[in-house]
């Protein structure tokens, strides 16, 4: 080969090797972000998922389905970490103080929103400090009263509720909890003055009404579901987007009171700073597990409303429940410093 050829071929070669991606093959852990597969060497070790929540609770069982599914997909563990404590503060302030790397994430009820909304001294800024991944979905909640009141619409309910002022009683699982949050707002969405009776858990709230020594409670479906099919307990609104099949005779809150806005949703957060395509590679990770057919049979049973969103959706949510909530919060005078 003559010097000149040799020369020129040597420059071609060195330009290629220079340009990225150019003559190189395509590793085969490099795929789109939105095939919800692994990429780009993430994951390369075990994930973290922090649950500010006590084991067998219904965020801790969201995070355990999907980070069962999330493993076998990956082909690296997903731990469930329970820090419970504070309302879920202690759960939140752990991943809004960790490294930004893509490897932890918060898996929280709606009391996130709500303790941003009650609490002003937080140890965490909850919409500076985290980065949102997806929205989860919303849990089915319900309205039941003491078949001692003798009502069987949340008309009537509130028509009764509305003429005695002060003697109609509310449980909840306690100050601040979402039980004592549904409560304030479906006053204030009513119009209506109940007495506040709070309790150490919503299944205390919930047995209170079933003994009829309160009138209603606002909790989760599945918390009282049995009461309901024994006629302890007498269903009259969900608090969902749509009517549950489980009770598909019972409208939603909304229906009957227009202005009652929606309710607060299970979210996933990763500490500010994670790296967008780690972000939107996990959001779309949880969207395909949402599909599996079996995943979706199961949360049937819990009749859970599967609402998958990407990272930016999330992002806008939670500013809007913040302040739903927070305008609850002030109108009830429950804001604490």
């Amino acid at each position: 080969m003559n010097q000149p050829l040799r020369a020129f071929l040597l420059l071609v070669a060195a330009a290629l090797v220079a340009i990225p991606g150019a003559a190189q093959p395509q590793h085969p852990s490099s795929v789109d972000k939105s095939s919800g597969a692994p990429g780009r060497g993430f994951p390369a070790k075990p994930i973290r998922f922090v649950v500010p929540f006590s084991p067998g609770g219904g965020t801790d069982t969201l995070a355990r389905i999907i980070a069962q599914k999330m493993s076998e997909n990956w082909g690296q563990p997903v731990l469930i970490e329970n820090r419970t404590g504070a309302g879920g503060t202690i759960g939140a302030g752990i991943v809004a103080k960790a490294t930004a790397d893509g490897y932890t994430y918060l898996v929280s009820s709606p009391g996130f929103v709500i303790s941003a909304a009650l609490h002003s001294n937080l140890p965490y800024d909850s919409l500076k400090d985290f980065a949102g991944v997806t929205q989860l979905g919303v849990s089915m909640s319900t309205l039941v009263v003491t078949p001692t009141l003798g009502v069987k619409t949340l008309k009537d309910f509130i028509e009764l509720a509305r003429a005695r002022p002060g003697k109609i009683f509310f449980s909840s699982g306690g100050h601040g909890s979402s039980t004592h949050m549904n409560g304030e707002r479906f006053r204030l969405a009513a119009g209506i003055k109940p007495v506040h009776v709070a309790f150490k858990g919503s299944s205390d709230a919930a047995l209170e009404v079933v003994a009829g020594r309160v009138h209603y409670v606002i909790t989760g479906l599945i918390t009282v579901m049995q009461h309901v099919q024994d006629g302890r307990l007498v269903p009259l609104g969900v608090l969902a987007p749509t009517r549950s099949p489980l009770l598909p005779d019972v409208p939603t809150l909304a229906e009957v009171l227009p202005g009652y806005k929606r309710d607060g949703s299970h979210v996933m957060l990763a500490p500010a700073g994670t790296p967008r395509r780690i972000v939107h590679q996990v959001s779309n990770e949880v969207r395909r597990i949402f599909a599996l057919p079996d995943v979706k049979e199961r949360l049937k049973n819990y009749d859970y409303f599967l609402a998958p969103t990407t990272p930016e959706e999330l992002d806008k949510i939670l500013r809007a429940d913040i302040a739903t909530f927070a305008e609850v919060v002030a109108l009830a005078g429950l804001r604490t410093k």
